[in-house]
Order: structure tokens, then sequence, then C-alpha cells
């Protein structure tokens, strides 16, 4: 039987976040969240420029250009000393001028790419998971205008088509990739891991299902170790990381299918189906379009280096803290493992909060080790508790748990005052309520038991209440330590510290 291996190439949108269009000063949104998606009424963000009338002259959004520039420096990407804009020529409704201004031909950004955490099944077992990192190499990164809306509203008859142009306009990088990833996984994991560098850098929200950030896959197979490339097949409409996913398996498996059959794999243009979970023919891609590019006549080349139209040096002082670094710091400050890390960095507001958090326990301030314990112990209550009961990767965070109040469940919990049962009944209060933590635990009486003779006398008032058990406990039966520990919490209604109950039970029944 023939084995054959997938090979995956994406064209990835971003909308970056300007307060204006790309060639226009018509503002990119009419409030605080940029996307165009917001509810506005339809055309009345638009200018002459940006609807192509006779006459108008683009003037290039020069914010635009650096953030692009910005990415390409934080994927490790050659900057282009001089590019220039062009236009691609074609006829859609939602582009009134009847062309593109864009950067693919010259672009401002070449080479470069991203390093992609995947957890994959072990291959040498054939079970279990392992993680792994895969270089994903960049063929280059441009810029260009966004095009309008079709909005398919049936307010005239079932076929009618409507044109929103407020999108139109709209500055949007494209960054393409080599043909490198090989499942669905990886590629719906890069894109996971670019959505991050993207909004690290605050180019971005990228969120793809407001249409910030959408892709297309270039999916081909081919046989296992051939190094030619199979015929291409081009999906298109994948609007979330679940779609990229299942995409690119469907169509892989399509693909061997049709192979397997003796069939030849036609080049075209597939559309995502989401509702039926598989994808269908949209045109012959035989033959290449002609979008006769020709240079834009109304926007000199620009040249990049110190003292010309952009200064990379300058832009490059822009460059955070990125992801990989923040998650090598969090490892080594606070003694995290690379899983936790993980956990707390992929998100920018996750990794804020969690710092912020810290900030705020005294903790924190001791020495490597007491900074060690008091990160892993809030790094383990984040993941467990919180993130899973929050709404991420939005852009904000939607809790009315403060830092200031998180920390003070944190330092409640790490002092013995609280046990990890307590924490969570505390926690769910606290995101119900938003009160702090040291008021909820007031108001239930909560506090944990951690006093030894207070605790002593509890633990020999159980064991004279139940000398059959302790008999047999000291015949052998010891399995009914947990036994005396219930008792002993169903007598505390829960305060009882469990690590101070287990060693005082033991003492006294080893008397």
């Amino acid at each position: 039987m023939i084995e054959y291996e997938t090979v995956v190439g994406l064209e990835i949108h971003a909308h970056l976040k300007t307060e204006s269009k790309m060639f226009c000063r018509c503002p990119v949104s009419s409030g605080k969240d940029y996307s165009y998606t917001e509810k506005d009424e339809p055309n009345v963000r638009v200018c002459p420029v940006c609807t192509g009338q006779p006459g108008t002259l683009p003037a290039a959004n020069k914010k635009a250009i650096e953030d692009t520039i910005l990415l390409g420096l934080a994927l490790g990407s050659k900057i282009n000393p001089k590019f220039n804009f062009e236009r691609k020529n074609y006829f859609y409704p939602d582009l009134p001028k009847a062309y593109q201004i864009t950067s693919s031909t010259n672009p401002p950004v070449l080479g470069g790419g991203l390093e992609t955490e995947l957890v994959v099944g072990n291959p040498s077992t054939g079970s279990g998971q392992m993680e792994m990192t895969k270089f994903v190499k960049l063929d280059h990164i441009h810029l260009e205008e966004d095009a309008g809306k079709l909005v398919h509203s049936g307010k005239y008859d079932d076929d009618s088509s409507l044109v929103d142009l407020n999108r139109a306009g709209t500055p949007l990088l494209e960054i393409i990739t080599k043909p490198e990833l090989s499942s669905g996984a990886e590629a719906a994991e890069f894109m996971r891991n670019l959505q991050a560098i993207l909004r690290y850098l605050g180019i971005s929200d990228a969120d793809m299902e407001k249409g910030q950030m959408r892709c297309d896959a270039n999916i081909s197979v081919r046989k296992k170790g051939a190094k030619e490339l199979g015929a291409k097949v081009e999906v298109k409409n994948i609007n979330s990381f679940k779609m990229v996913q299942r995409a690119v398996d469907f169509e892989t498996e399509r693909q061997i299918e049709v192979l397997s059959g003796g069939g030849k794999i036609e080049q075209e243009t597939r559309g995502w189906d989401d509702n039926k979970g598989k994808t269908l023919g949209q045109r012959s891609k035989e033959f290449a379009h002609d979008y006769r590019y020709f240079p834009e006549p109304d926007l000199p080349p620009f040249e990049v280096g110190k003292g010309k139209d952009l200064d990379p040096e300058i832009i490059n002082d822009r460059l955070p803290e990125l992801p990989k670094e923040k998650k090598a710091r969090f490892e080594g400050e606070y003694g995290l493992s690379a899983h936790d890390a993980h956990s707390l960095t992929a998100n920018i507001d996750v990794a804020e909060y969690f710092e912020r958090l810290i900030e705020k326990l005294p903790q924190a301030a001791g020495n490597t080790e007491e900074k060690k314990k008091i990160g892993k112990l809030t790094a383990s209550f984040m993941i467990t508790e919180f993130l899973g009961k929050i709404e991420v990767g939005k852009g904000v965070f939607d809790t009315k748990v403060t830092p200031e109040g998180f920390s003070e469940l944190i330092s409640n919990i790490d002092e013995g005052k609280i046990s990890g049962k307590m924490a969570k009944e505390v926690f769910l209060s606290m995101l119900e309520t938003g009160k702090s933590a040291n008021s909820i635990i007031k108001n239930k009486g909560i506090v944990q038991i951690s006093d030894d003779k207070e605790l002593n006398k509890i633990v020999v008032q159980v064991l004279k209440e139940n000398p059959r058990e302790v008999e047999l406990y000291k015949d052998g039966k010891i399995q009914l330590l947990g036994f005396f520990v219930g008792q002993v919490m169903k007598l505390t209604r829960g305060q009882a510290n469990p690590k101070m109950t287990n060693d005082i039970l033991r003492k006294e029944l080893s008397k």
C-alpha cells in the first residue's frame, strides 16, 4: 500500500490595528474596537479615495508599513532595503477601483520564520504524547489594502448581494509560509503561535471570529519520501483554528482517496463548508490569473535604512519581550515547568495578568526559592482554576477578579489559612461577586485550623470515639487513616489543615 504525506503552505491575512485606512484617512472603526465588524451602518467609513473616485490620490499609512517591518524583525526576516506598491488588476463588485494596491511582487519583508510548539503522538511507541518544536519558514510578508464586503441579505431577492465598503482600504498583512507544514494540527498550531506574536507586538488583535485574521491553505499530497510536490489545491473560507485543522485533514484524505483510486488531483480552488465538514470545488486553477501587475504610479518606492524613509533601528526599539523569551524567563525566574510556562505565555493578557498578580505577593520579593515557591503555586492555581472559567482570547479578560483580590487568595493558601478545597470555593465566589478573597473568607468563616494544640485535641477526641477502628489500624489495617482524617474533617466542617491532621493522627496512632 502506497504511503502518502501531506504538504501545506498557508496564506494568512491579518488586519493591522491602525486608526486610519491604508491609503486614505478614513477611520478603520467608529469605536474603541478597531475591527471593521462593528455594527456600523454600511458605507459610513468611506471617502472618494477608498471608493475609487476619479482623480483621487493615495497616501500611504506609515504606521502600517512600520508595523509590517516590526513583524518581520520579530520573525527574524530580512527587511527589503527598497520596496514598492503596485496595482493588482481584477474586477469584483467589492473592489471599487477595479484594482488592489499591494506590495506582493516586491515585498517589504523577506524570509524569516516561526518556531511552533506542537503536541503530537509518540511515534516510537504508537501511543501517548510528546512535545516538539518545528521551525516553519516564511516566504515573505507583504502589505496591501483589503477589499469591501458583500452582504448576502436577500433584501431584494434570494440572489441579491449588497456592497459595504466600510472595510475597503483597511491595512492588511499577508504572511506567506513555505510549504513546510505536514498536518492540520501543525497548521492550526502555527496559526495560534502567529496570533500570539501579532498580539504581543500590539499590531493586530488577530481575532478569527471577527474576521481580523483569516487564511487560505495550499494543500497537496505526495508519496512518502518524494521530493516533488503534488498538485496544489487551495482551500478558502477558513475562519477558525478548528476549521484550519478540519479543512487540512479532510482535504488530505480526499486527495489520498482520489490517488488511491487511480485518479488525478486537479489544481483548483475549493471552499471549506464547515456545516458539511468538507471542501467543495469552486473553480479550476489550471491557468494562473493575469493580474497585470505594474508599479503604483501615484506612490514612489520606499527606501529602508538609517536616514531613509523608514529606519529599522528605530522600529526595532518597539520590539517587546516575545512569547518564546517570556516563556524561558518564567521557567527560570518562577521555576515553572515548560508546560505551565507555555500555558501562561501563549496569550499576552494571561501573561501580563500573571505578572501583575505576582507583583502583589510579598512572598515574591523574597529570595529565589521563595519566589519560585510562590510562582509555582500561583501558576498552578491560575491554570487549573482560573483559565478554564474565564473568557480568554478576545483581547481582554472577562473577569471581576482583580490581581489584588487574587493575590489575597494565593497568600491565604501559601500561609496555610485555607485549604485547596476551600480556595476553590472562595474563588468561585470571587468570580461571581468580584469581592476580595479576605472578605469572602471572613463572611463564610472558613479559615483553616492550623493550630497544633487545637488540632491535637480534635484528633484525640476522634480516636476516643472510634476505639474499634483504632485497634484495627494498629493491627495493620493502615488504610483506616483516611477514615480518621474524614472524621476530623467532619468535626471541623472541612477546616482542619490536611497535612497537619495526617501528621498528628500518625503520631497519636503510634502510641
